[in-house]
């Protein structure tokens, strides 16, 4: 059956009680990457908050969108994520709880794959804590007679060479280690799974590599200072496998934003592009 894009936009919005602890954040930062030599990533008593845990935040599965109605046939080996655009309305607290409200606000036709666009809202008490915007690929979906929708906007590399770079190695476990906060998929785990999807070896989640860059860009744009970051937002260009380098670019284009990128080092294999970091200057 193809997908049904009908049922799949009519579907309620997905209504989430999220709660995590001082251990789950910790468990986070050490899977992008965070080492005893950041205590304010890795120490209780020091701890802040990098704004990334919130996708994951009360163990959500980006994937969860596909259980709704009319995404039932989706080969879920086969689906990629393509964009994350996170909105950071305050500093996320160390442990706490919200409710958030996951709907599918898009579906496209690519005609070899469709394109599914997933909007969540979480706040708490004291009101919206982050909006979370993302775009997943379904490789193998396209082709039902639907809209092919806008070209994505690609904003043009900045000009002249990087103002710095870092090379940031990945844990050969890292993938292993990220799933714990929450992101299950066989792809980054099971050899077998990451071969039929065509892989040589399990990947490494891209979320992982999304929230590794923003951490080095914390450290070395905020000076460990999570708490000024608005919005945070990259492309997902291709994969990287745990073990390897990445190399980040990065370019200062204004007083409080940031543009980078990520190769994989020793293959200029980009990674992630398109990045944009922008805080309150």
């Amino acid at each position: 059956m193809p997908l049904d894009t009908t049922r799949l936009l009519a579907a309620r919005p997905r209504t989430r009680d999220l709660t995590w602890s001082e251990r789950d954040v910790l468990l986070y930062h050490l899977g992008v990457g965070a080492t005893a030599s950041e205590p304010h990533w890795t120490l209780e008593s020091r701890l802040r908050v990098l704004p990334s845990f919130a996708v994951v935040a009360g163990g959500q599965d980006v994937l969860s969108v596909l259980d709704a109605p009319g995404a039932e046939d989706i080969d879920r080996t086969q689906v990629l994520h393509g964009t994350q655009e996170l909105l950071a309305h305050r500093a996320l607290p160390a442990a706490g709880s919200a409710r958030a409200l996951t709907s599918v606000t898009d579906v496209y036709d690519k005609g070899t794959a469709a394109v599914i666009g997933v909007r969540t809202e979480a706040a708490d008490a004291r009101g919206p804590l982050w909006t979370s915007r993302l775009l997943l690929f379904a490789r193998g979906a396209g082709g039902f007679g639907g809209s092919r929708g806008p070209a994505l906007a690609k904003p043009p590399r900045p000009a002249g060479p990087p103002a710095a770079v870092h090379l940031v190695p990945l844990r050969e476990d890292a993938a292993l280690l990220y799933r714990l906060s929450g992101d299950m998929n066989p792809l980054h785990a099971d050899p077998a799974e990451a071969a039929r999807a065509g892989f040589p070896r399990p990947v490494l989640q891209g979320l992982c590599t999304y929230g590794t860059a923003l951490r080095v860009l914390v450290d070395t744009l905020l000076d460990g200072r999570p708490e000024p970051v608005r919005r945070y937002a990259a492309r997902f260009s291709g994969v990287v496998f745990p073990g390897e380098t990445l190399e980040l670019r990065v370019w200062r284009t204004g007083a409080g934003e940031a543009r980078a990128e990520a190769v994989a080092r020793g293959t200029e294999r980009l990674v992630l592009s398109d990045a944009v970091l922008e805080w309150e200057a």
